[in-house]
């Protein structure tokens, strides 16, 4: 396990790996991480950035306690630490003959498909310029991406908007361990998980959520998005100078490796999606239909959770409540609610029109 043969890499630093606890700025840890970076590029690796540290250097200017921010406030707090932040990665990596650039994501833009398509050809002209494009969060209007901290997540759908080959999250830990190692003198790095449902089955994710700073279940859900994207993903230790090199040299940090090959554009789209707005429970035989490669029709849905319009990504479970597919609906959920159990033919009558007979299109789906 290793990144040479890795083509397009993305990296995610938190604000702790920029910023210490006594608000001062971490010069030579990011010095070093710009000569990993240089190395990267110098065997001719592609390379994304995708950072946090808006509101802390922004706290750290205005002279405010992060802690007690309120979001609106937190909001104009990121909008003065973005030029900080910039200014930093601009004057650091320029030592280096570095050039960079900015782009400004919400989970939004990466779930809406024209967007992210767009955000797809911005990083491949980047890459023809030269330049490495550092991703922050646009904390002024993302609400939610400030009070939940989602940096995880976003690294992982910059990872399959790029097609990158490996997502790197630097934490303040060396990867995913089967306890608490602050509670357990026991617990063991975990070096290599090939299948994550089964591999994490028996570990308290809960319990080590509490060792690092960005919380395990937010990496282990970038790990799954990243897997079903055909993308492997690491966890190491990012307070180490020279963090890449580390990984390079002494792999102590925990690798997810993904089994799918090979996907379209559009299904690692629908796969990677990070906020499903529903779900549809099925029977047994409209999953054996599925399997055989079939669209799923309204007779086979059994039930319909959550509220979503036609065009959003939801997941297919089966009788078990297990997942088995994402896909895109070719109907609301009310809509479905309707028909759920109907034959096809029944659906026009029912809603009084019919724009499809499939709820989800087999050419929209993808089996996990």
């Amino acid at each position: 396990m290793h990144l040479k043969n890795s083509k397009i890499i993305v990296i995610k630093i938190g604000s702790s790996l920029i910023i210490d606890k006594n608000k001062k700025i971490r010069s030579k840890w990011l010095s070093s991480f710009a000569k990993d970076i240089k190395k990267l590029r110098s065997k001719n690796k592609k390379v994304v950035i995708v950072s946090s540290g808006a509101i802390a250097l922004g706290c750290k200017k205005m002279n405010y306690n992060k802690t007690n921010l309120k979001l609106d406030k937190s909001q104009a707090i990121a909008s003065i630490g973005q030029i900080e932040l910039m200014n930093l990665f601009s004057q650091t990596f320029s030592k280096y003959k570095i050039n960079i650039s900015q782009i400004l994501l919400t989970l939004d833009d990466t779930e809406e498909r024209r967007r992210s398509i767009n955000a797809k050809r911005t990083f491949e002209n980047l890459f023809q310029l030269d330049y490495v494009p550092v991703v922050n969060e646009n904390d002024t209007i993302a609400t939610s991406e400030i009070k939940y901290g989602d940096n995880d997540r976003l690294a992982s759908r910059v990872a399959q908007i790029t097609s990158a080959d490996t997502l790197i999250l630097l934490s303040d830990v060396d990867g995913l361990f089967t306890k608490n190692p602050k509670k357990f003198k026991n617990a063991k790095l975990i070096k290599k998980i090939s299948n994550l449902e089964e591999d994490i089955r028996n570990i308290d994710i809960r319990g080590i959520t509490e060792f690092g700073s960005g919380g395990m279940d937010t990496k282990i859900e970038a790990a799954k998005i990243c897997n079903l994207a055909g993308c492997n993903m690491i966890i190491a230790n990012g307070l180490y100078l020279n963090p890449i090199e580390q990984i390079e040299n002494k792999n102590n940090c925990t690798w997810f490796i993904s089994s799918i090959q090979k996907l379209d554009a559009r299904k690692k789209w629908i796969i990677s999606s990070v906020s499903p707005k529903g779900e549809l429970i099925i029977d047994d035989g409209a999953k054996k239909a599925l399997i055989n490669g079939k669209s799923l029709l309204a007779a086979g849905i059994k039930k319909v959770s959550g509220n979503f319009k036609k065009g959003d990504h939801i997941k297919i479970l089966d009788n078990k409540r297990k997942e088995f597919a994402r896909g895109l609906s070719s109907f609301s959920s009310n809509e479905i609610n309707k028909i759920l159990g109907c034959h096809s033919n029944e659906i026009k009558k029912i809603l009084g029109y019919v724009t499809k007979s499939e709820i989800v299109h087999k050419d929209d789906m993808v089996k996990i």
